[in-house]
């Protein structure tokens, strides 16, 4: 069998575990709410980690193909993704649940990066071809999994169906592990020492901090016209922004004494954190005091600080959370990507209607086409 086939085929099944991983709230969803007695709002917290890990996913695969080749992001990634499902049925706790799912799009985001570079290198005249078939694996990867779920339950529980599905994932490790791929891009060895000083300098810990500060500045200058209200402690903020000047800037602070963390349940976090950064945020724009809330927060808790904060526009039953997948083609709009857990055929309708206007108006594309993702 030619090298190039033998990738091709490692590439289909990779694209095929994508599909799993980005269906995987969708077919355990019904087994998380029994078992840790989740709201709406608690899945949908777990359901909007998806993305973020497919996105760390697809930030990372770059870098690691050009320096280490295909083996390791692509059978590393299975091995994630198995590692994922299992933790989704072993775990004892709704913070393990929070970090399995980020994991299985990690793992997913990694699979879906790799296998399409992966085709497009060792493809030809062909290329446009075998990409479009990889999208078929995808599509039997999303439909297959919630189906042959159903079809297992009627002789085993939940736990043990995520269990074989994390052993049958692994199972593609062996055949990445021994098939030949084109050598990396990059041949210098990886500075591990270099990497774990790097790691342990402080610096790192608060430059999210740093940018989130540099981010607001930029913003202000560039749109004068904008008023920025951050909302927080007092005594975070002001440190920070003194080491940047905002001398002209309509910038306000707005204080607050409580967070609610990555790791806290939204529902309770709502309830009993009233002076927490997303709850007066919200507070703020409800009070026609902002016109818009950003926040890189809790997104279960933000959703819900939102829903009920806001209220819902008339005509739509359900809010959904939407997200920019990227395509062979540029990018497709995608929602609900977690905000609800169960939806009727008007709430989908309405979902249909809210993502069009946004494509329509946002990234200006004229009559969008919509599809519907079936989840069997």
């Amino acid at each position: 069998m030619p090298h190039s086939t033998r990738m091709f085929f490692a590439s289909c099944a990779g694209m095929m575990l994508f599909g799993m991983a980005l269906l995987s709230l969708g077919t355990v969803n019904s087994f998380l709410i029994e078992r840790f007695q989740l709201d709406q709002i608690g899945v949908g917290s777990l359901a909007a980690l998806l993305p973020f890990g497919i996105l760390g996913g697809s930030l990372v695969f770059g870098p690691t193909v050009d320096r280490f080749g295909y083996r390791l992001p692509l059978a590393g990634s299975t091995l994630l993704l198995s590692g994922g499902f299992l933790l989704v049925a072993t775990a004892e706790s709704f913070l393990a649940i929070q970090a399995a799912f980020f994991i299985i799009g990690l793992a997913g985001g990694v699979l879906n990066g790799s296998t399409n570079a992966l085709v497009a290198d060792i493809s030809g005249e062909n290329r446009g071809a075998r990409l479009s078939l990889l999208g078929v694996f995808f599509g039997v990867g999303a439909l297959g999994m919630p189906a042959l779920t159903g079809l297992l339950l009627a002789t085993l529980s939940p736990s043990d169906i995520i269990l074989g599905f994390s052993a049958a994932i692994a199972l593609p490790f062996f055949y990445m592990m021994a098939i030949s791929y084109p050598p990396p891009k990059q041949h210098q060895e990886f500075p591990l020492a270099q990497a774990m000083t790097i790691a342990k300098d402080r610096v790192l810990w608060v430059l999210a901090l740093v940018l989130f500060f540099e981010g607001a500045v930029e913003a202000l200058r560039t749109n004068p016209d904008i008023e920025l209200i951050l909302v927080g402690n007092k005594a975070v903020i002001e440190p920070e922004l003194a080491k940047h000047n905002t001398a002209g800037l309509r910038l306000s602070i707005h204080h607050c004494t409580e967070v609610i963390g990555m790791s806290d349940s939204p529902g309770k976090a709502l309830k009993a954190k009233r002076d927490s950064s997303i709850v007066q945020c919200i507070g703020l724009q409800k009070a026609g005091k902002a016109e818009a809330s950003i926040s890189a927060g809790n997104t279960g808790a933000f959703m819900g600080a939102a829903l009920f904060g806001l209220g819902r526009i008339e005509s739509v039953s359900r809010p959904a959370i939407a997200v920019a997948i990227p395509t062979v083609s540029g990018f497709s709009l995608m929602l609900d990507m977690g905000a609800n857990s169960d939806c009727r055929p008007q709430t989908l309708f309405q979902f249909a209607r809210m993502g069009a206007i946004f494509v329509e108006h946002v990234w200006e594309k004229k009559n969008p086409r919509v599809g519907l993702l079936v989840d069997l």
